[in-house]
C-alpha cells in the first residue's frame, strides 16, 4: 500500500520548485533495494526523502524529473512482470502510480538515460542533490558522464537551497504526520520508563520499544540510544544490566507510514525514584528545556535559544556548587560546553535530522548566521532565525564525561568557572538529556503530540507502575 497526501499537495510542491529554480531540469533519483547479506535478503526499503516530498511514491527503482523549461513532470520506472508478481503480488502500472501524485507523464526507467543525455546536449542545466548511497553515486555518474568521485561536488547549490526553502516549512498535513510519530514515541518512552528497573538488560527495553514503533506502522526514525552510560551522547550499546543509583537515557523516535519522524529523549532513575543528587541535576536540565521552549518563536535565532539554555544550565550548576563566577562570562568563554558539548537541537521532518544530507550549513545556517568554530557551539545544527512552520527539537543536557573533565582540568581551562575538585565525585553520574519536538507557529510555538512525562513527579508516577 502506498500512503500519500492528496495529489494536489505534490503538484503544488513541484510547481513551487519550478518557480524557485527558474530553468533547467531537477533530477530526483529514488532509492533502490539494498542487500542485507546476499542479494535476495534485503534491508527494509526506505525511499529517498526528497523523492518522497515531490513524488510521494514509496517504491524502489523510480526516478522523478521536474522539467522547469517545459513545465513538465515525468516519472521513470518499470512495470512489473510475471516473475515480480509471483513474489510481490499484482502492482499498479507506472502510469497509474504517476497519476496518484498528479504526474501526467511516465516512461520506462531506461528512457531516463536518453532523456538526460538529450538535455545535456541541448545545454540545459541538470540539477541534482548530493547523493548519500553508493548506487546513486554510480547512477548519477553514468547519467551525467562524470567521474563518481566528482559527483557530489557537482550537486546543484540552487536546487539544495530551493529544496530547503520548501521542505523546512511544514504544512498542516506534515505536522499531523509528525504528531502521529510523537504519539508512537509517547508509548515507546512511557514503556521504557516502566521497564527501567534494576536487573533489567538495556537490550530488552531497546528491543521492546523498537517493536512498538514497528507495530504502529513504521521503523524507528534512527537507531535507538538507550543507556545508563548517558555521558556518551550517542550510545547505541545496549549490553548493560541496569543498576539502582544510575540514570538511564532513552533517545528514540518513530516513523509513520509516510516516513515523518519523531525524536524524543527522556532520562529516568533506575528503579523509579530520584535521589537528591539526581533530582538536582535533572531539574536543571528540565528548566533549560522549558525555558528554551518558551523562547521559541518566529524571528528569534535558534543560536540565541541555545545560549539561553546554556545560561540556565550554568545558573543551575552554580547553585549545585559545580560552577562559579558570572553566568554570562562563563557562557561567553564556553565553560558550559564541559557539561553540554552539543547544540540545542535540529530540524525535523521526513528525516529525523531533516535535510542534513543536503548539507547542514544549508539547513541550519544562512547568510546572516554563520557557524561557530568553537568547541561545542560548532556542533549546533540549527542556528538561523526561526520561521512559522519549522519543526525542531529542543534537547538540552548535562553530561559528566570523565575524559573531557580530565582534559579541560589538565589544560587549565575554565578554572574561573568550574569547581573541578567537587566535579570528581560526579564522574560516575552519567548524563541527562530531555528532548521535545516543537512547531514554530505564527506567534510562538507548540510542543507536538501528547505531553510525554518529564517532571520529576510525572516520571516517578509512571515508573511506580513497572512492566517488569
Amino acid at each position: 500500500m502506498n500512503y500519500l497526501f492528496k495529489k494536489e499537495v505534490y503538484i503544488q510542491r513541484r510547481n513551487r520548485l519550478k518557480q524557485l529554480l527558474g530553468s533547467g531540469i531537477a533530477l530526483f533519483p529514488g532509492n533502490v533495494d539494498a542487500a542485507f547479506n546476499y542479494p535476495a535478503n534485503q534491508y527494509h526499503f526506505r525511499q529517498d526523502s526528497s523523492f518522497l516530498y515531490f513524488f510521494g511514491l514509496d517504491h524502489a527503482g523510480f526516478a522523478g524529473v521536474i522539467d522547469v523549461d517545459n513545465n513538465k513532470d515525468i516519472l521513470f520506472g518499470n512495470d512489473v512482470d510475471i516473475d515480480d508478481i509471483i513474489w510481490m503480488g499484482e502492482q499498479p502500472l507506472v502510469k497509474e502510480l504517476a497519476a496518484e501524485t498528479g504526474v501526467e507523464n511516465s516512461a520506462p526507467y531506461n528512457d531516463l538515460h536518453s532523456y538526460i543525455a538529450g538535455a545535456i546536449k541541448e545545454g540545459r542545466k541538470v540539477h541534482f542533490l548530493p547523493p548519500y548511497r553508493g548506487e546513486t553515486f554510480i547512477e548519477l555518474s553514468e547519467l551525467l558522464n562524470i567521474p563518481v568521485k566528482e559527483v557530489k561536488n557537482n550537486a546543484s547549490v540552487n536546487l539544495i537551497k530551493a529544496v530547503v526553502a520548501l521542505r523546512e516549512i511544514k504544512d498542516e498535513y506534515e505536522v499531523a504526520e509528525i504528531e502521529k510519530a510523537v504519539a508512537t514515541a509517547y508509548e515507546m518512552h512511557t514503556t521504557s520508563m516502566r521497564m527501567a528497573m534494576p536487573g533489567v538488560k538495556e537490550q530488552k527495553i531497546a528491543g521492546t520499544i523498537e517493536g512498538i514503533s514497528l507495530a504502529n506502522g513504521g521503523p524507528v526514525s534512527f537507531p535507538i540510544i538507550l543507556s545508563m552510560d548517558g555521558q556518551t551522547l550517542h550510545n547505541h550499546y545496549h549490553g548493560n544490566i541496569l543498576q539502582k543509583g544510575r540514570m538511564m537515557v532513552t533517545d528514540a523516535g518513530a516513523e509513520t507510514e509516510m516516513h515523518y519522524a519523531s525524536d524524543i529523549t527522556r532520562t529516568v532513575p533506575v528503579g523509579g525514584k530520584f535521589d537528591n543528587r539526581q533530582a538536582e541535576i535533572y531539574q536543571i536540565v528540565l528548566d533549560a528545556n522549558i525555558n528554551a521552549i518558551k523562547t521559541v518563536k518566529p524571528g528569534i535565532k535558534y543560536r540565541d535559544v541555545h545560549f539561553l539554555a546554556a545560561r540556565t544550565i550554568v545558573d543551575g550548576l552554580k547553585n549545585a556548587g559545580l560552577m562559579k563566577g558570572d553566568t554570562d562570562a562563563a557562557v561567553e568563554a564556553g565553560a558550559h560546553t564541559l557539561f553540554m558539548p552539543h547544540g540545542l537541537g535540529h530540524m525535523m521532518g521526513l528525516d529525523v535530522h531533516d535535510m542534513e544530507g543536503l548539507g547542514e550549513d544549508y539547513v541550519g545556517y544562512d547568510e546572516e548566521t554563520r557557524r561557530s568554530t568553537e568547541f561545542g557551539t560548532a556542533y549546533l545544527r540549527l542556528a538561523k532565525a526561526l520561521k512559522p512552520g519549522f519543526v525542531l527539537t529542543v534537547e538540552p543536557g548535562i553530561y559528566f564525561i570523565p575524559a573531557l573533565i580530565d582534559k579541560f582540568k589538565s589544560e587549565g581551562r575554565f578554572t574561573d568557572f568550574v569547581h573541578y575538585d567537587k566535579l570528581e565525585s560526579y564522574k560516575d553520574f552519567g548524563g541527562i538529556r530531555i528532548e521535545d519536538d516543537v512547531l514554530v507557529t505564527e506567534n510562538g510555538n507548540k510542543v507536538l503530540g501528547k505531553p510525554i512525562p518529564k517532571t520529576i513527579k510525572e516520571v516517578e508516577e509512571v515508573m511506580s507502575r513497572p512492566l517488569v
